[in-house]
């Protein structure tokens, strides 16, 4: 269950409907603190075409999470939850409301309904499995997610890496944690055992939906990594 956020004030909408003149007008008037929900607005040096607040305008009235950093680096909803949190309990410590206003609508959402708690990437997982895709095709991974997981591949396109890939990411690096017919968002629940893969060398045969149970180990062949259930490493 998400904590109770602090009291907060938000202010949504889409570009050009005057969210920062409205925000600005409000601090002018009240003890409000600034933090933008921007995923364009927390890169340094991406001033055009951001509608980012000049350099007067902040210096009047700072905002919490504008030019956070640089555009070689990866920000993500789960870090702006982090950030915001961060940014809204030192703006409640100093007295003040915090006043959130943006356009970006994931980052509003993951920070009133929070996050699943899905594994951090793994770059040897992502590698792993752009070399299986390949190999054998976009489609061909989609299939077998579909067998594993058949409400999130309902889902996706079974064509394109950015469809199949994050669900099998999360499937690879959360092994005996991923449930089928509750998509990705079943590492939210109690460990269970799943493997879609086939059998491990040592164990035998993989589990099929009638013996797989809480009890009973799973083995899976995964791009030579180890079976979660013996350690055994796959040819």
């Amino acid at each position: 269950m998400t904590a109770p956020l602090p009291p907060a004030i938000l202010l949504l909408g889409p570009t050009a409907s005057g969210k920062t003149a409205m925000a600005l007008s409000l601090a002018e008037r009240f003890p409000l603190g600034l933090v933008s929900v921007d995923s364009a607005q927390v890169y340094r040096d991406m001033d055009i075409g951001t509608a980012k607040p000049d350099a007067a305008t902040l210096a009047r009235h700072p905002h919490r999470l504008i030019d956070l950093i640089s555009p070689q680096e990866a920000y993500s909803a789960a870090r702006f939850r982090h950030d915001a949190l961060s940014a809204m309990a030192d703006i409640a410590a100093a007295g003040r409301v915090p006043l959130l206003v943006g356009g970006t609508m994931l980052y509003f959402r993951a920070l009133l309904q929070g996050l699943s708690p899905l594994p951090p990437a793994d770059p040897a997982v992502r590698a792993a499995l752009d070399a299986e895709a390949a190999a054998r095709g976009w489609p061909a991974l989609h299939a077998e997610l579909a067998a594993a997981d058949p409400v999130t591949a309902a889902r996706l396109a079974p064509g394109t890496a950015s469809a199949s890939s994050a669900p099998w990411r999360c499937c690879a690096s959360r092994v005996g944690r991923f449930r089928p017919g509750t998509g990705a968002r079943a590492a939210r629940h109690p460990p269970g055992v799943f493997s879609p893969w086939a059998s491990c060398p040592a164990t035998g045969p993989r589990c099929t939906p009638a013996s797989r149970n809480a009890s009973t180990p799973c083995c899976w062949r995964a791009w030579r990594m180890k079976c979660p259930a013996c350690g055994s490493a796959t040819p």
